[in-house]
């Protein structure tokens, strides 16, 4: 089959099509012909990072987190999928486990569901991390109720954008930041009311939408300063999410308000093994809602073949993608 390998890490993206030997799936696996992926910050970070992350993969490696296809071949206990089953998931990508940037990959069905039916299937290779991600977020962790004021950090992006959305579905009155006009219409055709964070003072927008109360719910989806922010625009017993908590931060604020944080890391049901039969439970959900069209993902006007990787991580670099960037692959 046909895999775009990256040789080596580092900003040159010096990625190259290989001729490798299509998978076998083992016990509890499928072989997946992949039809879509899409680029990921964490895919991003991978590629250009390489070692200094742990869960890198040795090189060459097919990278690709997210992937959705048809079902080849089963392994010996598959029993949640079956020969032809359209997908979507998050099996790969990291070490130890190829990623989706080949014609066939094979995946833990534990880490997969079956896709919406009413995707093109290789659009729905663009949803898995931003949904799952999302989800964690806002109901394993904040726990959000109906009637909640949530606000969500980055709410035009990969999985902002998502989160906004399930929030809504959640019954909570929904706010989010943005930074442009075309964010905040995107926000509002959403469900949400955008907050122009460049504008705007944390004060000003939680006096302006919480008479100064703060937000019960705040999901951080950019971490450093934000992180900070989202502190100050809880309320009093509130509750913080984040996927970013690599920077150093005062906690003092945290502690003066009673806040509670929690972390996401998505990927740790992949790095570890642990816990990835959550990962297709929530995907079943996530397609659930889609199909009942409560849930879309948002497609960057460009798409990119899977031989052009390169040329999306250059231009996920440049910062003019609006929603996902998609990655089709084609025999």
């Amino acid at each position: 089959m046909k895999a775009m390998l990256i040789e080596e890490y580092g900003r040159e993206y010096a990625f190259a099509e290989s001729d490798i030997a299509v998978p076998e799936p083992g016990p509890g696996q499928v072989l997946v012909r992949v039809a879509g992926s899409s680029l990921n910050p964490i895919d991003n970070k991978i590629a250009t990072m390489g070692s200094a992350l742990a869960f890198s993969p040795d090189l060459p490696a097919v990278l690709g987190m997210d992937v959705s296809g048809t079902v080849e071949g089963v392994g010996p206990g598959v029993t949640r999928l079956a020969l032809g089953d359209r997908v979507f998931g998050c099996p790969g990508g990291v070490r130890g486990l190829p990623g989706a940037l080949a014609e066939f990959m094979v995946g833990d069905e534990r880490l997969l569901a079956r896709a919406p039916r009413c995707m093109d299937l290789t659009d729905a290779g663009a949803m898995p991390l931003v949904a799952v991600t999302a989800w964690l977020a806002l109901f394993d962790k904040a726990g959000l109720k109906t009637g909640e004021r949530l606000l969500v950090q980055g709410g035009a992006g990969g999985v902002g954008h998502l989160a906004v959305q399930l929030g809504v579905h959640a019954g909570a009155e929904v706010f989010a930041t943005v930074s442009s006009p075309d964010k905040a219409s995107v926000v509002e055709a959403l469900g949400g009311t955008p907050i122009d964070y460049t504008t705007a003072s944390v004060d000003d927008y939680v006096d302006e939408h919480t008479a100064g109360r703060g937000f019960d719910a705040v999901f951080d989806t950019v971490g450093g300063p934000v992180l900070d922010a989202s502190f100050k625009a809880a309320r009093m017993g509130g509750r913080v999410v984040s996927t970013n908590t690599r920077s150093s931060h005062d906690l003092g604020p945290l502690h003066a308000k009673s806040l509670s944080l929690h972390v996401v890391f998505m990927l740790l049901p992949l790095i570890t093994g642990r816990g990835r039969e959550r990962i297709g439970e929530i995907l079943d959900q996530v397609a659930a809602l889609t199909d009942a069209d409560e849930l879309a993902v948002l497609l960057d006007e460009r798409r990119f073949d899977f031989r052009d990787i390169a040329s999306a991580h250059r231009y996920w670099e440049s910062g003019r993608a609006l929603g996902k960037i998609g990655v089709s692959v084609s025999a």
